[in-house]
């Protein structure tokens, strides 16, 4: 993150918006935007492109985390949202969506940076999974791709594993590809010829 965080506050009530604001200026470190409601709430997230999003309700609903949910606003920064009390179960809903922290007990300003600098913290270590398993899921799919190639090649010119990836991999130097791409155009042309 950059030394000056941009953080958007969802708050309704003007009172404690202005005390949330306050708290935040103090640190010195953000540049502060107040959402007073939340209708049209993933619009106006997106509209400021903030690196943090603090959620003050005191109880949430199912509109307003499906609104969460749709901006895929929480997988695209850290979101912490503060309710009143338990609910209703309504915790494992907003993790579910992407929340990075979830605080009971609503939010008094000597936490908030405590807690922003956990939800941070948690969001980059979620976003590096994510990233993390969408390479090896890629890489997977690139490795079955490559043996269904080799497959057709030691099938069609009678060679070993060894010498159809040899093949392919000459063929993607010669033709400076990858050779998940050239496994993928055999693979390809072998459907539309068989």
């Amino acid at each position: 993150m950059k030394d000056r965080l941009t953080v958007v506050v969802v708050e309704e009530d003007r009172d404690r918006a202005i005390g949330i604001v306050d708290a935040l200026k103090e640190t010195g470190e953000c540049d502060v935007f107040v959402i007073g409601n939340y209708i049209g709430l993933a619009r106006k997230i997106a509209a400021q492109a903030p690196d943090i999003v603090l959620i003050d309700i005191d109880n949430p609903t199912r509109d307003m985390m499906e609104e969460l949910t749709l901006a895929s606003g929480p997988l695209e920064r850290p979101v912490a949202m503060f309710v009143s009390g338990a609910a209703g179960g309504f915790a494992q809903t907003a993790i579910e969506a992407g929340v990075s922290a979830y605080v009971v007990d609503g939010l008094s300003p000597e936490r908030i940076k405590p807690i922003m600098d956990t939800a941070i913290a948690r969001f980059s270590m979620v976003r590096q999974m994510r990233t993390e398993l969408a390479e090896t899921r890629r890489a997977l799919e690139e490795r079955k791709v490559i043996d269904r190639a080799k497959g057709l090649l030691m099938k069609a010119k009678g060679i070993n594993e060894d010498a159809a990836y040899a093949l392919l991999r000459k063929t993607a130097m010669d033709q400076g590809r990858r050779v998940a791409d050239v496994a993928e155009a055999l693979v390809t042309a072998s459907r539309l010829l068989g």
